[in-house]
């Protein structure tokens, strides 16, 4: 008995030493660990428990201004709020479900969001179409883009580019309605770059309702900031919407151009810029210096600190030579003379007038004072109502002033009076003999409407009663290629220096295909070939006021500082061609067209001396026929400077179907009242002239 309790004592004892041993072993593994954990490998984890990562995010700069002669907005800024994404505020939410809870507030809010890929909602079936226009080139190449950049061959179906949608940004959990919507948006945000350090815009200029309404759902929204922006507006959007021109987003054709060039220079996709006109042209200056913004989360996500490390810097004031009031009055003069004629002329002679342009120049600066189109439109609704002005038949957003091709008629008379004098194959004195018709050729004998005059004939009133034989004459002796060339020196068919885009034109010359006799002979009274443009116009009436010099014809005056005012920059008045005034050529053509305003019933009485030449160039379709032959309509053509004596401004004026350039000299008479005499109605334009060429 006792050897079995003695057994069992020391049985008792070793279970216990073991489990002391056991416990010991336990203990100093952990001490072990814990010596590793804080001693040999503290540093690394504090350093790792107080690790930070700081992100960097640009502050766009105010846009520039745009501003007339006297410093009045046409182009500026107003405040908007867009929607922005940040990634790093987002964290682990799912960016899916943030995405259509934003897409039904905006939905409700009457919003729109950014998604540009060319595949439409599905239809009852679950299918999808390409809304990509087969001619449309641009959207064809969006559409390439789209396919390859989701790895699909070109080949691919509409069908094919969501299933890959889906499967690229899971999307399987949606309906085919949904799958669309997010999948147009995920697709935007991989094009944009959206990553931690460049966020992205879902939706612009939203309204305060649904500001309110996301700030609401903030939780739910983590990461969805609605961010303070700078919006292009225009105080007055009817004032030189073809010229100020437009600002929008960069396309993806503009972001992969000259290998990613505007991504070099600091845009994000997701960037506003100058997309035509003065926006564009000037989109350096006006675009400004962004500033950065840097935030710094811990390696919970939780932000330590925001800090702006740079402060954006405002874009440059481009100033104007135009002065803003007196555009409206020109544009108002334009219209006007529009609708009168349409509401007072003759059928053939005027009714049917519906488009033009007016050119202001001052004379001693080549600075475009006024510019106008008609019919026009409101830069302020371009975006939204683009639709329904691509579609007028009277094509409102085309640029007549700049872009416009007219045949310039008898305006076209004393560019070869310039020639003929100059060159001295003709004097001031010499006459050729009006009588009808022209026979110098027998396969080609024009005639001469003979309004107040025939028989022998001098320049000065060749020019004043517009005698179409004597410039026959003339244009033959001197030879085409002579007065092409004074048609060039002039400012006609040769870019006038203007900043924004313009046609260039033409002029009749021997290598035409239709050339010959007959063709000679028009272009010398302006028809033929020859198209202009309103500018070009407006250029060589200045270069005749100005006995012969040329100035470059432009729109900017120069550069200011937004933020002081200072003007950095001025624009100086360029001579670009000197035409040599000899035998006191312009002199001549001077009082030749003091005649032409002395005789057009509009100018009568006027009290200011004006030089003026009105054209009457005859379009391709024919209003009637009879027995003696077609009757065409005609545009109404007017160039004008006054005072003749000490010039001050040029204006030309085109209107298509205006009957003929006394029809339209009424409007050159309201231009020169607004200008000399800030709209005096004293003096009641009559509402239809005398026809003279």
């Amino acid at each position: 008995m006792n050897d079995k309790g003695g057994r069992g004592q020391k049985t008792e004892q070793r279970r216990v030493a073991f489990l002391i041993g056991l416990g010991a072993l336990v203990m100093a593994i952990f001490l072990l660990r814990l010596i590793k954990l804080q001693v040999l490998e503290g540093k690394s984890y504090r350093e790792q428990a107080s690790s930070t990562y700081t992100y960097s995010f640009d502050i766009t700069a105010a846009r520039g201004n745009i501003v007339d002669k006297y410093g009045r907005s046409l182009a500026t800024n107003t405040t908007g709020y867009n929607v922005v994404l940040n990634n790093v505020m987002r964290g682990e939410a799912d960016l899916n479900a943030i995405l259509q809870e934003l897409v039904t507030i905006f939905q409700e809010n009457g919003e729109s969001w950014n998604d540009t890929m060319l595949v439409s909602e599905p239809d009852e079936n679950g299918r999808y179409t390409f809304t990509a226009a087969e001619d449309n080139e641009s959207e064809q190449t969006r559409l390439a883009t789209l396919k390859t950049a989701l790895g699909l061959q070109q080949y691919a179906s509409a069908d094919n580019v969501m299933e890959k949608i889906v499967e690229t940004f899971k999307l399987e959990e949606y309906d085919p309605y949904w799958q669309r919507i997010l999948g147009g948006i995920r697709y935007q945000m991989k094009l944009e770059e959206f990553s931690n350090n460049n966020n992205f815009t879902l939706a612009t200029d939203v309204s305060v309702k649904t500001m309110a309404t996301i700030k609401e759902r903030s939780l739910s929204l983590p990461g969805v900031e609605i961010v303070e922006t700078s919006l292009r507006s225009y105080p007055d959007g009817t004032i030189l919407p073809h010229v100020l021109g437009s600002v929008g987003k960069i396309t993806r054709e503009q972001w992969v151009a000259d290998d990613y060039a505007l991504r070099d220079k600091g845009y994000k996709m997701s960037d506003l810029i100058g997309q035509s006109g003065l926006e564009l042209v000037y989109e350096d200056e006006l675009r400004g210096s962004d500033g950065t913004q840097e935030i710094v989360c811990n390696s919970d996500g939780e932000i330590q600190s925001t800090t702006v490390t740079k402060e954006p810097v405002s874009g440059k004031t481009v100033v104007l030579t135009i002065d803003k009031d007196f555009q409206e009055k020109v544009q108002q003069a334009l219209e006007n003379r529009i609708l009168t004629l349409q509401q007072t002329a003759a059928e053939g002679v005027g009714k049917e007038a519906n488009a033009g342009a007016a050119v202001v120049i001052d004379v001693k600066t080549g600075g475009i004072l006024a510019l106008a189109n008609y019919p026009n439109y409101d830069l302020n609704l371009y975006s939204s109502n683009y639709s329904e002005y691509a579609q007028d038949e009277s094509l409102p957003l085309y640029n007549r002033a700049l872009q416009g091709l007219y045949s310039p008629g008898s305006t076209f008379k004393p560019v070869v009076a310039a020639t003929g004098l100059t060159s001295g194959t003709i004097t001031a004195d010499e006459t050729v003999n009006c009588t009808n018709p022209y026979s110098f050729y027998t396969d080609y004998q024009p005639r001469c409407l003979q309004l107040g005059h025939r028989g022998p004939i001098n320049v000065i009133n060749a020019i004043k009663f517009s005698c179409n034989i004597f410039f026959y004459d003339v244009g033959r002796r001197v030879g085409i290629e002579a007065y092409d060339t004074m048609a060039y020196k002039l400012g006609l068919a040769t870019p006038t220096g203007v900043e924004v885009s313009e046609a260039v034109g033409q002029l009749t010359t021997k290598e035409d295909e239709n050339y010959g006799n007959g063709l000679e002979l028009q272009a010398a009274i302006g028809q033929g070939n020859t198209l202009v443009t309103p500018v070009q116009l407006a250029t060589y009436a200045a270069t005749l006021a100005n006995n012969g010099t040329r100035y470059r014809t432009h729109l900017v005056a120069g550069l200011q500082d937004t933020n002081t005012g200072e003007m950095i920059m001025e624009v100086e008045p360029e001579v670009v061609e000197q035409v040599e005034d000899t035998n006191g050529a312009f002199e001549t053509i001077r009082q030749g067209m003091i005649g032409v305003a002395e005789y057009t019933n509009a100018f009568i009485g006027y009290p200011i001396t004006i030089a003026a030449k009105t054209g009457s160039p005859q379009r391709g379709e024919v209003f009637k026929t009879s027995s003696s032959g077609n009757t065409y309509y005609a545009n109404g053509v007017v160039i004008a400077y006054a005072p003749a004596e000490d010039p001050e401004i040029a204006v030309a004026v085109a209107i298509e179907y205006g009957g003929g350039g006394s029809y339209v000299a009424p409007a050159v008479v309201d231009i020169f009242d607004s200008y000399f005499f800030e709209r005096t109605d004293t003096l009641q334009p009559t509402a239809e002239g005398e026809l003279l060429e």
